[in-house]
């Protein structure tokens, strides 16, 4: 299952989180596999792509940085599989 984890920093300040991540790495649970991440340009947010099967994995990692980061978790789909779900109307008429 694939989740989009939106994080604030707090106090808007991502040196801390650089910080722990270079002496201590992503510190992910095993089964829980980072794909990818982005940085809002004001460095006030960062966006990653996660994937596990078990969402606790997820919370167990979260557990980790909660001092450094508010969490907002959200699962996702590829849109392109979600695409796939809508046949057109000529097919379901068929």
């Amino acid at each position: 299952m694939l989740f989009m984890v939106i994080e604030r920093f707090k106090d808007r300040d991502p040196n801390p989180i650089y910080a722990r991540l270079r002496e201590q790495g992503r510190a992910l649970p095993e089964g829980l596999r980072y794909i990818e991440s982005w940085i809002e340009a004001n460095f006030h947010r960062c966006f990653q792509l996660m994937e596990c099967e078990d969402a606790l994995l997820l919370q167990k990692w979260v557990l980790q940085w909660r001092d450094l980061v508010e969490f907002e978790i959200v699962p996702v789909s590829p849109s392109k599989a979600v695409r796939e779900l809508f046949a057109p109307v000529s097919e379901t008429l068929a």
